[in-house]
């Protein structure tokens, strides 16, 4: 998908609210249609067709829910969003995208259950506030709160759909109006899944309305575009004057519309996201029992600087603590954290040793290869760094190293093997320079000249350094 200048300028901006921590999602009912959630129109036709409407010849369809309330009561109504939303078992690619990110808070007129699914497979805990008096409750070791304002499938009775609920909302409701307002000032927020169409995204600002003032951050809403398909030349101009206004509306808000022709899209724009926000994280694979090409001495300055480089230059370092390799690479890392007013360690490096101690060899595998996935799917890009080992006495390649680059591989990292430093590395600097155009299929002459000089010879391994901020600059 080639972005547009507007969705490019909001990426951007997404990625650094991601890399602060201040970015907050609030997701309508087009995020969940591709796990079989039906947006509103289709969720109330078949009941609306009952007191002898045709939905799709209106426009208001919280007053059409008033109306089948009026007519039927609360029931039907009830057993009816329960029937269609009770089958919905799996999160979208869309969900697990954004359960893997760094974000902590999550609103939602949904009553699916899904965003918490895709929580839970990233063994995120998730505190769900659907009610009024879970907003005073906190569960412990949380990693995200998820605002269910229009309510959850568990409590169906009590979800908000008819006209007389919504317009009782700012007062039975006040408390949830007063969170989203202060999540509003302090957080960037992406508002995900709303159409045109969608009743909720006007509810929403109308509950906020009384709340905003100038000076507000900018948050941003990706809006479906108006499809010509049936639709005859006036109502389709018609239909985008409307959207037109619409968006500009948005703007009293601080909301800015950014248009997609596709629902598709949404996953296209949060691919991109997540893989612009991870390249600010460098996985460092390598291991060295055997420091024949350079001085273990100089070798271990060279990945101090390596290591105290990345954090100067505003990237965040991932490490196993390869043998020989990892701790000269951390504690570089960890100086330049505490020699410059960066931040916490923990918001700047991961480090994470390898288990050491598990006696049976098939368990010890599988948890290694579970590690090894881990870290590397919190990485964007993976340098490669010699790769040997001591086994029974020899010096042998290092077999974890390969693996690593496998797994890199399907993960679609952006490799820098250091070839000049021999070994693992080398051999894998030789096969992704066999294959560039597979590893990286928008390269340009000059990048490939760059990428090339981390094969050539050096007196010192620190005069790798220049060369290996150059490749990744390029790819940045």
């Amino acid at each position: 998908m080639q972005f547009n200048n507007e969705q490019h300028h909001m990426i951007e901006r997404l990625v650094t609210e991601l890399d602060e921590g201040n970015l907050a999602v609030f997701a309508g009912a087009g995020l969940s249609i591709a796990a079989g959630y039906v947006d509103w129109k289709n969720l109330l036709k078949p009941l609306i067709s009952e007191i002898g409407i045709d939905i799709d010849k209106e426009s208001d369809l919280v007053a059409l829910a008033q109306y089948y309330f009026n007519e039927n009561g609360r029931s039907r109504l009830t057993d009816h969003i329960l029937n269609e939303i009770s089958g919905l078992e799996e999160p979208t690619r869309n969900h697990q995208i954004l359960a893997s990110l760094p974000i902590s808070t999550y609103w939602t007129t949904n009553y699916d259950n899904l965003i918490e699914k895709s929580l839970q497979k990233e063994n995120k805990l998730a505190d769900v506030k659907h009610r009024v008096p879970h907003l005073a409750q906190t569960k412990k070791r949380r990693s995200a709160i998820v605002y269910k304002m229009d309510g959850d499938i568990a409590a169906s009775d009590e979800t908000i759909i008819t006209k007389d609920e919504y317009e009782s909302y700012p007062l039975k409701y006040a408390p949830f109006v007063t969170a989203l307002s202060g999540d509003l000032i302090s957080k960037t927020f992406l508002f995900l899944g709303f159409s045109f169409s969608d009743p909720n995204l006007d509810y929403i600002l109308s509950r906020i309305r009384i709340h905003f003032s100038e000076n507000q951050r900018q948050h941003y809403c990706l809006v479906k575009d108006i499809e010509k398909n049936k639709l005859t030349d006036d109502e389709y101009d018609y239909q985008k004057l409307k959207l037109n206004l619409m968006i500009k509306d948005l703007n009293r808000f601080h909301i800015k519309a950014v248009l997609i022709q596709d629902w598709k899209d949404i996953t296209k724009i949060l691919e991109e996201v997540t893989a612009r926000y991870k390249k600010k994280s460098i996985f460092l694979s390598g291991s060295a029992h055997i420091f024949d090409i350079w001085k273990q001495e100089e070798t271990e300055k060279f990945l101090s600087k390596l290591g105290e480089m990345l954090i100067h230059q505003n990237y965040k370092i991932v490490s196993g603590l390869g043998l020989g390799i990892g701790n000269a690479f951390i504690s570089g890392g960890i100086k330049e954290v505490f020699s410059s007013k960066y931040g916490k360690i923990d918001d700047l490096m991961i480090m994470k040793p390898f288990p050491q101690y598990v006696e049976d060899k098939t368990l010890r595998d599988d948890i290694w290869h579970k590690y090894r996935l881990d870290l590397l799917s919190k990485s964007g890009i993976a340098i490669f760094f010699m790769g040997n080992k001591n086994e029974s006495g020899n010096m042998v390649l290092a077999d974890g190293m390969r693996k690593e680059f496998e797994i890199a591989k399907d993960l679609k990292l952006k490799m820098i093997p250091i070839g000049c430093s021999g070994y693992v590395a080398k051999e894998i600097f030789d096969e992704v320079v066999k294959n560039f155009d597979e590893y990286y299929p928008d390269a340009s002459p000059q990048f490939l000249e760059k990428f090339k000089e981390l094969d050539t010879h050096v007196d010192s391994p620190e005069q790798l350094l220049s060369k290996i901020l150059d490749v990744i600059n390029g790819l940045n």
